[in-house]
């Protein structure tokens, strides 16, 4: 499964006098928006006072397909630019700043927080692929097909959160994007695997440091041991690690093995103990604290809720 949207919680912390958070109940405010509890958000508009008057960050995921117009800003210092018919990739984490838009700019724009990503996401394997390409490729042109996938999922999603009234709204709503994301994967391998683009050394790093994690996070939760096989010192990794991705080596290990344990209890009916010994946790107390303290709860209120 390929996912098209990023989705790790940002641990870094910024001075608040020049970065200012944006969080969905201030995108609420945009206008035109179709919204499903405090976490999932469908709107055709971006706000251009909140994007251009100062250095943004988001708390929140934002997919959108540019349909009108054009619109300019950085992110992370690198000028992007978007036209109608790109899609176009907005995360938690990133600095957005130098936004700017044409008066008829239009977008049909998807906005989802970390947890209700979590909720439906039903694999890891391919994290990795997806990190890479929205870290390279935050501005993507769509062919006619894929813009023609996109809208009509995006149409459909939208007029099912608004149907209130349907008993399995939020599991039909989460079904319909896990579709949307298996159909419109075969952009990250149309783009990704033919428009190769070279890396300067601290990408190729954070990539094959990504690429490794995906592979070993079950049994490898160290630092050292990441750095080892990249033949650099554990500072090194974590210095590259942090000027990439704005956050630290055993942030990416943790977002890695609590997705694992979140899948496990929502999508198996596995026990701890048997998640605990799978993911090489010594017992499952080691890994029911683990997870209180990632996530908030413990494991059994997670499978609970």
């Amino acid at each position: 499964m390929v996912l098209l949207f990023l989705f790790f919680y940002d641990n870094m912390t910024t001075k608040a006098s020049k970065i200012t958070e944006i969080n969905l109940k201030d995108a609420k405010a945009w206008g035109q928006t179709t919204q499903m509890g405090q976490e999932l958000i469908l709107t055709d508009k971006i706000d251009p006072t909140v994007l251009s008057q100062r250095m943004i960050r988001f708390n929140f995921i934002l997919m959108a397909l540019c349909c009108k117009g054009e619109a300019q800003y950085r992110i992370d210092k690198r000028k992007q630019e978007v036209k109608a018919g790109d899609l176009f990739f907005m995360s938690q984490r990133h600095i957005i700043d130098e936004y700017t838009a044409t008066p008829d700019f239009e977008c049909q724009c998807i906005l989802v927080s970390p947890n209700f990503y979590h909720d439906f996401v039903q694999d890891v394997k391919n994290v990795s692929s997806l990190l890479i390409f929205s870290m390279n490729f935050p501005v993507v042109q769509l062919t006619t097909k894929e813009k023609d996938v996109y809208g009509h999922f995006y149409q459909v999603i939208r007029e099912k959160m608004t149907d209130t009234h349907h008993y399995y709204r939020t599991q039909l709503v989460k079904a319909l994007l896990l579709a949307m994301f298996y159909d419109m994967s075969n952009v990250i391998y149309r783009v990704g695997e033919h428009e190769p683009q070279k890396m300067r050394r601290s990408d190729a790093i954070f990539t094959e440091f990504i690429r490794l994690l995906e592979k070993h996070y079950r049994t490898q939760r160290r630092v050292y041991w990441y750095a080892q096989q990249l033949e650099i010192t554990p500072k090194h990794l974590t210095d590259l690690v942090i000027s990439v991705s704005k956050r630290s080596p055993n942030s990416w290990i943790d977002d890695y093995v609590v997705m694992e344990i979140r899948m496990q209890l929502k999508n198996t009916t596995k026990t701890i103990r048997e998640i605990a010994e799978e993911l090489h946790f010594p017992d499952q107390s080691l890994l029911g604290k683990y997870f209180k303290k990632n996530v908030g709860m413990s494991p059994l209120e997670y499978r609970r809720g």
